[in-house]
């Protein structure tokens, strides 16, 4: 088996027994297919299976200095990211093709300090949702259409992916929705009032008949709607509010959380709400919400 083939193998083995998703898959095999190409150019010659098991830390440490040279050096989050990737196909390699490399643990990766997710205020959130009505040259199930997602995206701290896999079945909403996020986890998630009208509201004036299993949120020519629509839609919504950049769909999500934890919700509860898979991850919404609190202070007291 030449390199190329075990890097297809273990891509086979992420998209049919993990479940990756498309783009994990893209950017795992990016990477892939980079280190191969660096190695082969390394040594002047093929890689084999076999060579592949022989590949030293340094050479790892090489390939990661490559990949920080050149036109377009990548961040330290991206090498952190094309190293996890390189790790996962020698650990395929060791588990299922018996060619193990204990060098590949050895390498270090950049470190990566977590930036603070980047919410809007709740007026901010609000003009969001109700912004996409006010354009008269959308049509009213559009709009509809566009204020429902949103207010998913914020009222249940959905990621983009999770609201547009809702089917027509799952509408109208219970009290609670069963979420499959990332990884394949489940998690329930309460159903707001605000949530369950604006979705009926979408559902009153779409023009298309829905069948059980068909994504519930359509695009203008009845095609499931796309990732890429919310966030242009958005996009186009932040310049008519004037509001920066960081003002993305995912942003909803984060406001979601930082909004809760203001209001008094503990982390744990937000952990489970969000379908993070470790707390720490859920912490970092603490450092915005003592951002928040040190910059009213700063404002406030007459000493400050």
């Amino acid at each position: 088996m030449t390199s190329e083939q075990a890097l297809a193998a273990w891509l086979e083995h992420l998209a049919q027994e993990r479940r990756s998703s498309p783009r994990t898959l893209e950017a795992y095999g990016f990477a892939g297919r980079r280190y191969l190409a660096f190695m082969e150019q390394h040594r002047g010659e093929a890689i084999s299976l076999e060579a592949l098991g022989d590949i030293t830390a340094g050479e790892v440490r090489a390939w990661l200095a490559h990949l920080r040279a050149g036109d377009h050096p990548l961040s330290p989050r991206s090498l952190s990211q094309a190293l996890s990737a390189v790790r996962g196909f020698h650990r395929f390699l060791d588990r299922r093709l018996d060619t193990p490399n204990a060098a590949i643990p050895l390498v270090r990766g950049p470190r990566v300090k977590p930036g603070a997710p980047r919410p809007v205020s709740e007026d901010q959130a609000r003009g969001l949702i109700a912004e996409p009505a006010l354009d008269p040259d959308r049509e009213s199930w559009e709009a509809a259409r566009d204020e429902a997602v949103l207010t998913l995206l914020y009222g249940c701290g959905l990621r983009i992916s999770e609201a547009l896999s809702l089917k027509r079945s799952d509408a109208p909403f219970p009290e609670a929705l069963r979420i499959t996020g990332k990884g394949s986890k489940t998690r329930i998630v309460p159903v707001l009032p605000a949530v369950r009208e604006a979705t009926e509201a979408y559902l009153a004036e779409v023009p298309f008949g829905l069948s059980p299993n068909e994504p519930l949120f359509r695009a203008k020519r009845g095609g499931p709607l796309s990732p890429r629509h919310v966030q242009a839609t958005v996009q186009t919504l932040r310049g008519r509010l004037g509001l920066p950049a960081s003002a993305t769909p995912h942003a909803l999500r984060h406001s979601f959380a930082t909004h809760l934890l203001g209001a008094g919700a503990d982390l744990r509860s937000i952990q489970e709400l969000l379908g993070h898979a470790s707390l720490s991850t859920t912490q970092r919404y603490t450092q915005v919400d003592a951002a928040a609190l040190l910059s009213a202070y700063s404002k406030a007291h007459p000493h400050a």
